[in-house]
């Protein structure tokens, strides 16, 4: 599903503390560029960094070329796109990290009992906000009807030697879009880990994560979005270090008939967009991907089954709810805890 992105945020927040240079800006490195139909900006803080642009960032296209190669619903020619054309219900071989980013959806989807699905690709395709490009305009119910028997995270199983899926029902069509980009946020992290960096920020489409600190000398910070739809302004500015963070909302991407809204948040129980009035979802966690995946699930709950998983599996989330006098905010203890300086669980 589509994320809201903090890029633009990000940018403001450090227009907004230009005037606190240190030297320790000479030695950052900004990289930035397109992938799987969003931005990326990467900002590593060492010294001699910017010395291996070149190196680090053929390293970092190869990466996010390969994820995009496997997991794009946009691609055709995908590893993701060949799975979603075959129509049977035979084993089929994937990559190791299209095996490890399934597993991970299935996991949270069990976590969340089923409200991050990544089998909800063909309702998201049919209320037009997938690759199929279909107009605004509701569904009938016997097509929501048939799609809805298409879907279900119980339908897909996972072979882990030798990696395979297989699927039900043939013509179930999987979507990583609510994962997948988390998923690359994390690769490219641990190439820089690898290269011995202890200072970065790598920000996919408003999926981040950091290590330890910026320019300035302090933690990163974050814009989280205020969810007003057709502005861009800041709800909270996050200092984040050592730690991931995403963020779903339903005000960015939603069409309306008769004053009423239709975001693209598909429940996948109903096979409708949600109704209730959480709006935005941001989650901390290590793993870019699971707060990827965590945010959409946790959007489609609503704000008291979601507040109900945040403490049953100590997840740090700021749920943001709409009401007739604006927004109001709601902290899990565990983002209570972050904010204190707690480290933030990984979730169950």
């Amino acid at each position: 599903m589509p994320k809201v992105t903090h890029f633009l945020l990000y940018s403001l927040c450090a227009a907004l503390l230009s005037s606190c240079a240190s030297p320790q800006q000479d030695q950052l490195l900004v990289l930035s560029g397109v992938t799987m139909g969003t931005v990326y900006q990467i900002k590593v803080n060492a010294p001699g960094a910017k010395a291996q642009r070149g190196r680090i960032q053929l390293g970092i296209a190869r990466i996010l070329d390969h994820i995009d190669r496997s997991m794009s619903t946009y691609n055709p020619d995908s590893e993701l796109s060949a799975i979603n054309r075959d129509r049977t219900t035979s084993w089929l071989p994937v990559s190791d990290d299209l095996y490890q980013v399934l597993d991970d959806a299935q996991r949270i989807s069990r976590l969340t009992s089923g409200a991050f699905d990544i089998t909800v690709g063909p309702l998201v395709n049919l209320w037009g906000f997938g690759p199929e490009h279909a107009p605004g305009a509701i569904p009938p119910d016997q097509e929501v009807r048939a799609r809805l028997a298409l879907s279900g995270f119980r339908k897909l199983e996972l072979r882990p030697s030798p990696r395979s899926i297989s699927r039900k029902i043939p013509g179930m069509y999987i979507d990583l879009s609510g994962i997948a980009k988390g998923y690359g946020v994390d690769k490219v992290a641990e190439y820089l880990q690898g290269l011995s960096f202890s200072n970065y920020l790598v920000d996919i489409g408003g999926e981040v994560r950091v290590r330890g600190i910026n320019a300035h000398g302090e933690a990163w910070n974050i814009g989280i979005e205020r969810p007003i739809a057709g502005q861009r302004s800041i709800e909270r500015i996050m200092p984040l270090r050592n730690t991931a963070m995403a963020t779903s909302g339903d005000y960015r991407n939603f069409f309306e008939i008769n004053g009423k809204r239709y975001s693209h948040t598909i429940d996948p129980n109903t096979g409708r967009p949600v109704t209730h009035n959480l709006v935005s979802v941001t989650v901390l966690n290590p793993s870019t991907a699971s707060a990827d995946a965590l945010a959409t699930g946790m959007l489609v709950l609503g704000l008291e089954r979601a507040l109900e998983l945040a403490a049953q599996h100590h997840i740090a989330a700021l749920l943001i709810t709409r009401g007739h006098n604006g927004f109001r905010e709601h902290e899990t203890p565990a983002f209570t805890a972050y904010l204190k300086g707690a480290l933030v669980p990984a979730a169950d």
